[in-house]
Order: C-alpha cells, then structure tokens, then sequence
C-alpha cells in the first residue's frame, strides 16, 4: 500500500511540475512574439530619435555632475 501511495505522489508531482514547466515554455514565447511585433524599428529617418537620445544623455550627465557636486 505504501508503494502505490509514493507512485502515486510522484506522478502527481510529475505532472504538475510538467504543467508549470509547459506553462512558462509558452509564456516565454508568448512574450517573446509580442515583443518582436510590437517592436519599432530603431532610429526612424523622421522622429529625431538621435537629437531626443543626445538630449537625454546630456540630461543625464547634467544631473550626475550636480549630484556628485553635493
């Protein structure tokens, strides 16, 4: 009787352990797919993304002067 109940437990371990596993392998990819639809393409001719991502780094470096200042 204590045989069957450890088989028992062990392939209800198994199959839960093989649903989350299943489970997150989709999620992954799920999320892995949205991101390559959803992604923009880098560095647009037309939106100014180069002057925005100067602009921000200087930001950056402004900030960290004054905070290493203090």
């Amino acid at each position: 009787m204590e045989d069957s109940l450890l088989q028992d437990g062990l392939t209800l371990m198994l199959a839960g352990m093989g649903t989350v596993f299943a489970f997150l392998t989709t999620l992954v990819a799920a999320m892995k797919l949205m991101s390559h639809v959803l992604a923009r393409p880098a560095g647009d001719a037309g939106t100014g993304q180069t002057d925005d991502k100067k602009a921000r780094i200087a930001a950056i470096a402004a900030a960290i002067s004054v905070h290493r200042k203090r």
